[in-house]
């Protein structure tokens, strides 16, 4: 077996992996940033991107950086720490990650640049692990109620802080776009 097809086995090994964290609602925020692809995706792949960026970020450091076994700690105002495990790294596009504590449940999360109309995008999609093991006809109130406005919330929040920190060249403050009940200090 040639190189190519061992990368296109091992690709569809994760893609049929991936789908399983598919399996529950999901969440997207996409807006408009003022800004190149290219400067987009400097940000969001640099080593300790969510220092800058994330206003419910307490601290983020690489466990190690730099392509699709990327890895790092999210570590929230309030305390709350999360691992980030890099899946996915399209550069210039975006990357899909597992996130969530070190032994729990993980969310998927993908972030992806796009381009319409001569207009730049960042969209973040979440998957959460919250009631994924149930059919999502039990899971759609719990979901409609709870997890999508804060997830919303939370969404709005980080790409807010991304377009500050590209207009405002310098990190956006903490709560910045007002406290979130998950991952703010209590």
């Amino acid at each position: 077996m040639g190189v190519l097809e061992n990368r296109l086995k091992i690709i569809n090994k994760l893609s049929v992996k991936l789908e399983y964290y598919k399996k529950s609602w999901s969440i997207s925020v996409k807006k408009q940033i003022d800004a190149s692809a290219n400067d987009i995706w400097k940000i969001i792949s640099l080593e300790g991107n969510l220092n800058y960026i994330h206003p419910f970020c307490k601290n983020n450091y690489s466990i190690n950086w730099g392509g699709k076994e990327s890895k790092d700690v999210l570590e929230y105002l309030n305390g709350l720490k999360f691992i980030r495990e890099f899946k996915l790294w399209k550069p210039g596009t975006g990357y899909s990650l597992l996130i969530g504590t070190k032994k729990g449940k993980k969310s998927f999360v993908e972030w992806e640049i796009t381009s319409e109309n001569d207009k730049n995008y960042l969209c973040i999609t979440v998957f959460p692990h919250y009631m994924r093991q149930y059919p999502k006809i039990f899971s759609y109130m719990p979901y409609i109620i709870k997890i999508k406005p804060h997830l919303t919330k939370y969404l709005e929040s980080v790409i807010g802080g991304l377009e500050y920190f590209i207009k405002n060249k310098k990190k956006v403050p903490k709560n910045y776009f007002g406290h979130h009940e998950w991952f703010s200090k209590k």
